[in-house]
């Protein structure tokens, strides 16, 4: 028996192991619990294991790469096809095994730590915002139900706030108000939270010369160049700055059939954050343009004569993604179109 390649479906206490020799017979199939993982593979021979990219992926990669073997990702959709029967973890495990030595087979490259605790950051600093949101939103609702409405954004926060921190205003009961003073010690506390991750993610911009080259761009800024270097990593995986925009979900989604092709909208696979944060960078690029002159005003301006707002955002955004790709590949700063 000459093992080549495994197809290892991963969990939380039970995994799942298939393996092939070089002729595609299957010659492995074993059930493992978590703690015996690595000493089974410590002692079987250098091969190939293909795994699915999701929780925990990249740790097992890292781990199963230092006892020598040869460890490829595969994004989960992929790998889907290749399921033969009714999913369970032995039919998992032969897919990723038939998924991996697909020669058209695209992997997702594995990050090391500092590329993941960053990522984790990014992750955190999110589920705050959405949390300063909710507890915003609650604010608002709970005053409207006593009749009390503000206007949007902060001018109108803070008039709801000043009557909640009023204690001679009448319009609401004291228990009303108690409530309401514990969501604004909240609220103020993620807002700490949140300021408190934006210094380190400038720090780290600052630190590291790939952001701070990003960060030289117009729409930039250390959200963006610190993400894009965290996910990212080697961008030339990426065949053209094209190929990173579509990766992203930025390119248009195609459909075609008896030879006649028609572009949709956006298509929105990949990482959503990135996505998110490079539309927020173009955005703001769109929302300054109008009566700008020079690069990139002028042609963000022509677009907007043309074009809708978001539609010129999305051209936008795929213009930064390309931008990026550019200058992670070839090492190089900022330069400005003449």
């Amino acid at each position: 028996m000459q093992l080549t390649t495994i197809g290892l479906d991963i969990a939380k206490h039970v995994f799942q192991v298939h393996g092939v020799d070089q002729h595609g017979m299957a010659v492995l199939r074993k059930r493992l619990s978590r703690g015996r993982v690595l000493a089974f593979f410590a002692n079987l021979p250098r091969c190939v294991i293909g795994l699915e990219a999701c929780g925990g992926a990249h740790y097992w990669a890292r781990e199963l790469t230092k006892v020598g073997h040869e460890v490829r990702l595969m994004p989960p959709q992929y790998v889907r096809p290749y399921v033969k029967t009714n999913k369970h973890d032995a039919a998992d495990a032969d897919a990723c095994c038939e998924a991996v030595q697909r020669p058209g087979m695209r992997f997702v490259p594995v990050k090391n730590e500092q590329q993941q605790s960053l990522l984790m950051l990014h992750r955190i600093r999110d589920r705050l915002i959405a949390e300063r949101t909710g507890t915003i939103n609650a604010i608002r609702g709970h005053m409207a139900e006593f009749g009390m409405v503000a206007a949007q954004r902060d001018a109108g926060l803070k008039t709801l706030i000043a009557i909640i921190t009023d204690g001679d205003d009448v319009r609401l009961p004291a228990l009303a108000r108690e409530l309401l003073l514990l969501q604004l010690e909240h609220l103020r506390q993620v807002e700490a939270r949140i300021t408190a991750l934006d210094g380190r993610l400038v720090r780290q911009a600052r630190d590291d010369e790939a952001c701070r080259r990003l960060t030289e761009a117009p729409g930039i800024g250390p959200v963006i160049a610190t993400a894009m270097v965290a996910t990212v990593g080697n961008a030339r995986l990426f065949s053209s700055g094209r190929s990173f925009a579509a990766w992203l979900g930025l390119t248009p989604r195609q459909h075609a059939t008896g030879g006649k092709e028609r572009l949709l909208g956006i298509s929105k696979r990949g990482d959503g954050y990135l996505r998110r944060q490079l539309m927020h960078g173009a955005r703001s690029l769109v929302r300054l343009a109008q009566g700008r002159e020079g690069h990139p005003w002028a042609w963000i301006n022509a677009l907007l004569a043309r074009r809708p707002f978001n539609v010129v955002v999305a051209a936008v955004a795929n213009k930064l993604a390309r931008m990026i790709w550019a200058m992670l590949s070839r090492g190089e700063a900022y330069r400005a179109a003449a």
